[in-house]
């Protein structure tokens, strides 16, 4: 069995790959891809290169964070 070291985040990085910013919120690059095509996710390109603005990823985990209070207030309600 073999063991992946996971390298500690840099917080210097201002731009991210999508495997890094995958990483970052623990999920497959393939979801990662469909968020940045769908819009959830920012990114930007660089020449030929895709990255994501490291502030991007804490936007984008606020806007789900904020998506599920507002649906546990809804049920609450109900």
């Amino acid at each position: 069995m073999s063991t992946v070291a996971i390298a500690p985040e840099d917080p210097t990085l201002a731009l991210l790959t999508v495997e890094e910013a995958a990483r970052r919120l623990r999920i497959g690059r393939t979801l990662c891809f469909q968020l940045i095509r769908s819009g959830e996710l920012e990114s930007v390109t660089l020449g030929h290169l895709r990255r994501v603005p490291a502030d991007a990823v804490h936007e984008y985990v606020t806007r789900l964070r904020q998506s599920h209070r507002s649906a546990t207030v809804a049920v609450a309600a109900a």
